[in-house]
């Protein structure tokens, strides 16, 4: 491929996206952010060069028009949207369950199909897909059924994605983000500074890493965990 090509944030927020965002316009990727508020990104956008769209990442429509519109090539995609729903199995409200996985489990399809066709009809074809994971992929804990339902459909979509496309050129990886990530903007979320957090910035880099693997050592799954954090 000649030189890095567009890269698209679907789900881009303050956190985790921003350390993308950046780490990816630092060398040369054109930028796409999709939000439900773009509005938000603004100082991140100015700052990168990106395009904002607003979108509802689980939205056919939305989905098709954003890959149908963008300015160049997709060269890399990262899908970042989940959603949570806490409480007893017994106590869940279905139509939120619903939501919370269409989020989490069927926008991730929706971009990983999308994404798929237009690094496919490229010339030279091929392209990295990273779907934003969790431990709740791995194991279902009580009280997150939502959550680990859709975090496991993610996993095998990826799974399944990176066993049809990798023999075709498009590198595909879900990423277990197994602890919780820094951020400055949420409360609760401010990294003491002792690692017991994710710093996003670091997390960017182990992406930049997937995106430069060569093709005879891709990854399919990566694992990302601070050391403090128990198994």
């Amino acid at each position: 491929m000649s030189g890095p090509g567009h890269a698209v944030i679907v789900g881009a927020g303050s956190g985790l996206s921003a350390s993308l965002a950046r780490a990816l316009a630092a060398r040369g990727h054109g930028l796409t952010l999709a939000a439900r508020d773009s509005g938000k990104l603004a100082d991140l956008a100015a700052a990168t060069g990106a395009r904002l769209v607003d979108m509802d990442g689980s939205d056919p429509a939305a989905m098709a028009a954003l890959f149908d519109n963008l300015p160049d090539v997709p060269r890399v995609a990262i899908y970042n949207p989940s959603a949570r729903v806490r409480g007893p199995i017994t106590e869940l409200d279905p139509e939120t369950v619903r939501r919370a996985v269409e989020v989490t489990a069927f926008g991730a399809f929706l971009m990983g199909q999308a994404a798929a066709r237009a690094m496919l009809a490229a010339d030279p074809r091929g392209g990295t897909i990273v779907f934003t994971g969790a431990s709740a992929g791995i194991k279902g804990f009580p009280g997150s059924a939502a959550f680990a339902m859709g975090k496991f459909a993610q996993r095998g979509l990826a799974q399944s994605m990176s066993r049809e496309l990798h023999p075709l050129g498009v590198h595909v990886a879900w990423v277990n983000i197994d602890g919780g990530i820094a951020n400055p903007d949420r409360p609760g979320r401010q990294d003491p500074g002792d690692d017991q957090m994710l710093n996003p910035d670091e997390i960017a880099t182990a992406y930049l890493h997937l995106i430069d693997q060569p093709r005879s050592t891709w990854s399919s799954e990566l694992t990302l965990r601070p050391w403090l954090e128990p198994f």
